[in-house]
């Protein structure tokens, strides 16, 4: 099976998260490689973890995850209950 990238993400935690988000939605993404040891980052800089999925489903994932970045990028804090 051929898999295409959709997005590289510096941010290691959102990576994960996307992740687990695009599964959730029935995508089959592959693991997020930083090629590092795990909680080390790696040492000669990087333009972001992968996110690979199979070709057939690289469309429909790539707009699933333009919508979850704007949101990610538009939340806010939970405000505590007063």
């Amino acid at each position: 099976m051929n898999y295409q990238t959709i997005a590289q993400i510096r941010d290691s935690s959102v990576a994960r998260i996307l992740v687990v988000a695009l599964r959730a939605h029935g995508f089959h993404p592959l693991d997020p490689r930083d090629g590092g040891l795990p909680g080390v980052r790696p040492m000669f800089g990087t333009e972001g973890i992968r996110i690979d999925v199979p070709e057939n489903e690289a469309e429909d994932a790539t707009i699933l995850l333009e919508d979850l970045l704007k949101d990610m990028e538009g939340a806010s804090p939970a405000k505590p209950p007063y």
